[in-house]
């Protein structure tokens, strides 16, 4: 039926900063969803290649810090470019499986020039097309010291059988005014990625169903020791320094009215299946819309800038 939609939440572990493994990881986890008859999947924030937690730990923000930059290049080499292919693999498997995907990646975008990185959250329709990249707007704290901030492009939904999806990256999902971007598109099913912790999720998650009168999908990644390659630079450096456990999941979802239909899951890893039905938007819907008969346009508007940003442009 039309009006129902199979879901899988992927709360897995990179194989950190190794972007060929943690690729081969992500299209097991498709291809088994697709077995168990999921008709969308959802990855955690930057989850190929992993999140910079090293810069919590080895004085991130440290002038010429040799630490840091070796890190860092080993990051950008590990990151994505999705102009080279980097994720043609996956957009083929989504179509044979005819599942779509929604992936946190970190791009090393080369209409940007191709050395700064940026927090991306890919969306891949069934058709195994690529529908949107959504930069994170602002990177958080640390984040900034290896993360460039994006731009409005990305703020898109796509339609999905009778559901109309969208999605932010992390504390992004805090932003009143990207949310409401979305939800003026009919978004419907809100997919909220986050690099790992149920503190993350276990508020927000909640709080977004509620205003939006929207299921919404808060997707987190593990984090542990294990999960730390025998390839990573100054590894003995920092499995002195970090914590057992970096990042225990919390991945949940919420519905539209507000309340749990998965309460946050940790420290395990694997699949979390659940099936939406749209009617219980449209229940919810009835006495709270917040772009619809709960506006007012007259009083308050958004404008957004959906412009890709480039440093140049070519008349060829």
């Amino acid at each position: 039926m039309d009006s129902l939609l199979n879901v899988a939440l992927a709360q897995i572990a990179p194989s950190w900063l190794d972007r060929d493994a943690t690729l081969e990881k992500i299209k097991t986890y498709i291809q088994e969803a697709a077995d168990n008859k999921a008709e969308l999947i959802v990855f955690g924030e930057g989850l190929l290649p992993g999140y910079p937690f090293w810069l919590a730990y080895t004085d991130g923000a440290k002038w010429d810090l040799k630490i840091n930059k070796e890190l860092h290049a080993h990051y950008a080499q590990n990151a994505v470019q999705i102009e080279s292919g980097d994720l043609n693999k996956v957009c083929a498997l989504a179509k044979e499986c005819s599942v779509s995907v929604y992936l946190g990646v970190i791009e090393r975008a080369r209409d940007r020039g191709g050395h700064s990185l940026y927090c991306s959250l890919v969306y891949i329709d069934n058709l195994g097309t690529i529908q949107s990249i959504h930069r994170k707007l602002q990177p958080t704290y640390d984040e900034r010291l290896t993360w460039a901030p994006g731009d409005g492009h990305g703020l898109q939904v796509h339609p999905l059988k009778q559901f109309r999806l969208g999605g932010l990256n992390c504390w992004e999902n805090w932003m009143p005014l990207p949310r409401a971007s979305l939800y003026g598109q009919g978004e419907n099913v809100h997919i909220a990625v986050w690099p790992g912790n149920e503190n993350n999720t276990k508020d927000i998650t909640r709080f977004i169903a509620r205003e939006s009168r929207s299921y919404v999908l808060s997707v987190s990644s593990l984090m542990r020791k294990e999960d730390f390659p025998k390839e990573t630079p100054y590894l003995e450096t920092l499995l002195r320094v970090v914590p057992d456990v970096l990042a225990n999941g919390g991945s949940c979802i919420a519905g539209p009215d507000g309340e749990w239909l998965v309460p946050p899951v940790l420290n395990k890893e694997g699949l979390i299946y659940h099936t939406l039905d749209c009617n219980r938007i449209y229940e919810e819907r009835q006495n709270f819309d917040p772009v619809g008969h709960y506006s007012r346009p007259d009083v308050t508007q958004l404008q957004i800038n959906r412009q890709r940003q480039s440093t140049v442009s070519f008349e060829d």
